[in-house]
């Protein structure tokens, strides 16, 4: 579907009205045949914050206490995510993590609210995955919601609950593949499943659910966005869907659970050492708990992590994992939200986060969006200041992606080789750039060659042509490792290596060879459910290409094991202590 400015996106909300309209129409739900568990998991803290008014959604904080959450000015910035958040009903797990009968009141007061202002298919609410998500909200926590109600209320709960039923009965083919399509059917198999009066959705929604994990979910268990926190999403919903369906005594198609049984070893892949997700193309960390709700609903083996999922290569050694995003950017749909991230890695070590990606900047508005998905943003050289991928004339779609050229993975006796080679600059400055990356078997030190090289005589000619523009000063390149905020870095032995500290007391050492200029600078970690990015550090190599091939090394070594007294807790995917 098109953006609200487009012709489809204006035919789009026309068609949702209508269909919400024609929903006003549907028998109120006679109550529940079967009500699934509450398997969607809130946050107590977050829940607590809600109670005392101080209300966080899509990034922006509003301090409201006493006020209804529908009377909320969205920030202009945020507007679409604001409402987002809010009619998909995610905070309705945080208030029922919480549980305190405050949490309670305040659940039962927005949501007969919401009922009363939208329950008859007003508000920008009505779209197929807003649905889709809602539904799943109010029927996981409806002992919650309908505790000490009356029965008139109850009453228009199970109304609102067949319009949009109804609703997305009509209107599920609209939700964009993927996420947005797993949300609504999802909703819709829940909504068939567990209200009397709704069986007939059922045989419908669970043939287009199979159907859609067909089409959208690869042999190993990817996703076209290539987006981390989004695969977790729809493993979740998979889960969710499988679990109902078998509680109700219904058969979980094949392709349902086969979906389920590729997802699950990818996620493995993309996880970090600390067991949070790897953080790129729009994806944050995953919400805490959910990965490994996830995983182990999804009956997921423990096992050594397979080296590549989803175009991500994953290199690990004792209490340390670096994953790569080894593959072009997503193209099509999914290159609206897709990063220039193609070669950046992250690293963690045990329980600690050391070299990370900023991050997804949608909660913090557009500029920051932008800016998110750019090269520079990643932990990866850029060129002349160019991202590897770059946008296409709106702006919005990374149109012109760089092509992996070269790529292997080879495990050896010292440890783990990946080299990557991708040609984003080779049509305007001839050089394919190229990153070697070799992590150790015990996960001490992890090495890196950096390279640009013209390797045909028409990448020379071009080369060429470059220098004789710039003056023979050549292509500016920067190398950058983007530290998480709890690193403490510092410029060490005469501004020729950096030191860094975690909180466990790990010491990593950062040093290089080659001709370029070691600075540390500021950079910022974006993190969903902050209102401002938090500050943090980059180390930066900088220096000038001016030949056929360019070449610098360097190596991160840890110098300081974490005391054994202090020691994190092993996590998921971690063996024995380095």
């Amino acid at each position: 579907m098109g953006g609200k400015g487009t012709p489809s996106g204006r035919l789009g909300q026309l068609a949702d009205r209508y269909a919400a309209f024609a929903a006003r129409r549907a028998r109120p739900a006679g109550g529940f045949v079967s009500q699934p568990e509450p398997r969607s998991i809130g946050l107590y803290a977050r829940g607590k914050q809600l109670t005392s008014g101080n209300i966080l959604l899509a990034g922006h904080l509003v301090e409201a206490p006493g006020v209804s959450l529908w009377d909320l000015p969205p920030h202009p910035q945020t507007a679409d995510g604001f409402q987002a958040e809010a009619h998909g009903f995610s905070w309705l797990d945080d208030l029922a993590a919480f549980g305190t009968p405050a949490a309670r009141g305040l659940a039962h007061d927005w949501t007969w609210d919401w009922i009363a202002r939208y329950g008859k298919g007003r508000g920008p609410g009505w779209t197929p995955d807003l649905t889709g998500r809602r539904i799943i909200r109010w029927i996981h926590h409806a002992t919650f919601l309908l505790s000490s109600r009356s029965k008139g209320d109850n009453q228009d709960f199970y109304r609102a609950l067949a319009r949009q039923s109804s609703y997305l009965s009509r209107r599920w083919q609209a939700a964009a593949p993927g996420l947005p399509r797993f949300e609504a059917l999802t909703g819709l198999v829940y909504a068939g499943i567990s209200l009397i009066g709704m069986e007939r959705l059922v045989p419908g929604a669970v043939a287009a659910l199979a159907a859609a994990c067909d089409a959208d979910i690869d042999r190993e268990g990817g996703i076209p966005t290539r987006n981390p926190e989004e695969l977790l999403e729809v493993l979740t919903l998979l889960t969710w869907s499988a679990r109902a369906l078998s509680e109700a005594g219904q058969p979980v198609p094949a392709a349902l659970s086969g979906a389920i049984t590729r997802i699950a070893p990818a996620l493995r892949t993309l996880r970090h050492a600390d067991g949070d997700l790897a953080r790129f193309h729009g994806g944050g960390k995953g919400t805490e708990g959910r990965l490994d709700q996830s995983l182990a609903a999804a009956g997921a083996r423990p096992g050594q992590p397979a080296a590549v999922a989803m175009g991500f290569a994953r290199l690990s050694g004792r209490r340390t994992s670096v994953i790569v995003d080894a593959s072009p950017p997503p193209g099509g749909r999914a290159a609206l939200a897709a990063h220039a991230s193609t070669a950046a890695f992250e690293l963690t070590s045990g329980r600690r986060p050391l070299v990370v990606s900023c991050g997804s900047g949608l909660s913090f508005g557009p500029a920051w969006r932008q800016a998110a998905r750019a090269t520079p943003s990643h932990s990866v050289l850029t060129l002349d200041g160019a991202s590897s991928s770059r946008f296409g004339t709106k702006g919005e779609a990374l149109e012109h992606l760089a092509n992996v050229t070269a790529s292997r993975l080879i495990p050896g006796a010292e440890g783990t080789d990946l080299y990557i080679a991708h040609d984003g600059w080779t049509a305007s400055h001839g050089l394919t750039a190229g990153r070697s990356l070799t992590l150790a078997q015990d996960g001490r030190r992890l090495s890196g060659v950096e390279t640009l090289i013209a390797l045909t005589a028409e990448a020379r000619r071009r080369f060429e042509d470059m220098m004789t523009l710039t003056r023979m000063e050549g292509a500016g390149f920067a190398i950058r490792f983007h530290l998480h905020p709890e690193v403490d870095a510092a410029l060490d032995m005469a501004d020729t290596a950096v030191s860094m500290g975690l909180r466990s007391g790990e010491i990593w050492i950062f040093r290089f060879s080659g001709q370029a200029i070691l600075t540390l600078e500021p950079s910022a970690y974006l993190e969903k459910g902050r209102i401002n990015p938090r500050p943090c550090t980059q180390i930066v190599l900088r220096g000038q290409a001016r030949g056929f091939e360019t070449r610098i090394g360097w190596t991160l070594a840890k110098a300081k094991d974490t005391p054994l007294a202090i020691r994190d807790l092993e996590g998921p995917d971690m063996d024995a202590d380095a």
